[in-house]
């Protein structure tokens, strides 16, 4: 009966077999981020700010866009991680951002493209006013959840007490047989100022001490659209993110973004003419291999790119090679986000 259970997974997970000496097996993960720009059902959420995605709003939002935008953004979401993984499997996880109820969850995880693969969600409702939530997506037979909850942003300057905006969402579960631990977060938009995204910072990584505190084992990753690159401060510095595998100590995170925006010049969003990164997957030291030996006996990073299909790319125009809005300028463009997303590969070596 066991062998049978692990030829079942074995077979889900799609084994991939990499040449060498042993013929070692392994089984590889993809973990993704997508923020899904303003993903919004079509009725009032009591004390939200949500008035122009109503039918009589400045977007016109009815239900023929509603739906359009479901399936969009299911075609993309089925799609992530299949540039490595088969159709059949994609993404274990994904967290997404600008979400705004579970109602719109719901419809989500219904679209075809996901209720395949049986996905299913983490949700809290948030304080945000304007109403947008984060959420983790997940495929049950890959991960299992432990537990959910919702870490509050706490304003640290007392002028701002009366301001809320998204927190923490901390979801820990058990991917491949291990304790993984997952931080959604959308960090206060580049109309603040850069102490706020700072403060952030300094918020998510008091929340990943305080999970190393409860299982110094546990794998943490945090995600989200920080609204900030990764050589910016509230990254390298409030939450210690670094750029190469070699610098990071124990209280620190790696960040394989860091050299994709810098060296390569892509990213995930575009402001004037020029690549941002602001959505980023970050590894604590225990995904990775620093010891320069690839040791793959328990779940470790692998690889990681940004997710970019054609059909969300714009291909004419004055802003041909952006990413494919809902809508641009008041116009609808039938399109799926403003943000790119970005996925990262864990793999770990069977018995």
């Amino acid at each position: 009966m066991k062998k049978n259970a692990f030829f079942t997974i074995a077979m889900l997970l799609f084994v991939f077999i990499y040449a060498s000496a042993q013929e070692k097996k392994f089984s590889v993960y993809a973990v993704g981020f997508y923020n899904l720009e303003n993903l919004f059902d079509t009725c009032h959420d009591a004390g939200k700010k949500d008035y122009e995605f109503l039918p009589t709003g400045s977007y016109k939002w009815n239900g023929w866009k509603y739906s359009h935008k479901l399936h969009n953004m299911a075609r993309v979401l089925a799609d992530m991680g299949t540039d490595v993984l088969p159709k059949s499997v994609g993404c274990a996880i994904i967290g997404v951002s600008e979400v705004e109820n579970s109602k719109a969850l719901d419809d989500l995880v219904a679209q075809p493209e996901l209720a395949a693969r049986g996905y299913k969600y983490c949700h809290i409702e948030g304080p945000d006013r304007r109403g947008v939530d984060c959420a983790l997506l997940y495929n049950p037979k890959l991960f299992t959840i432990r537990d959910v909850k919702l870490v509050p942003y706490v304003q640290e300057l007392e002028k701002d007490s009366a301001y809320y905006t998204r927190g923490f969402l901390t979801v820990s579960g058990t991917l491949a047989g291990e304790h993984l631990t997952v931080i959604v977060n959308h960090l206060p938009s580049r109309f603040n100022g850069s102490f706020y995204r700072e403060s952030g910072g300094r918020q998510i990584r008091a929340v990943k001490d305080s999970l190393l505190r409860d299982d110094p084992n546990v794998k943490i990753i945090v995600m989200g659209d920080m609204n900030d690159d990764p050589m910016d401060k509230s990254m390298a510095e409030a939450l210690g993110g670094k750029r190469e595998i070699k610098d990071v100590g124990d209280g620190d995170m790696y960040n394989p973004w860091w050299n994709v925006l810098a060296k390569e010049n892509q990213g995930t969003l575009k402001y004037d003419g020029k690549w941002n990164l602001f959505d980023q997957i970050i590894l604590s030291p225990s995904l990775l291999c620093r010891d320069g030996k690839k040791d793959y006996s328990t779940l470790k990073y692998f690889k990681h790119n940004i997710f970019k299909r054609d059909y969300m790319i714009q291909q004419e125009g004055k802003y041909k090679g952006n990413p494919l809005r809902t809508h641009s300028g008041g116009v609808w463009l039938d399109g799926f986000s403003d943000h790119l997303p970005t996925i990262v590969y864990l793999v770990k070596q069977q018995k």
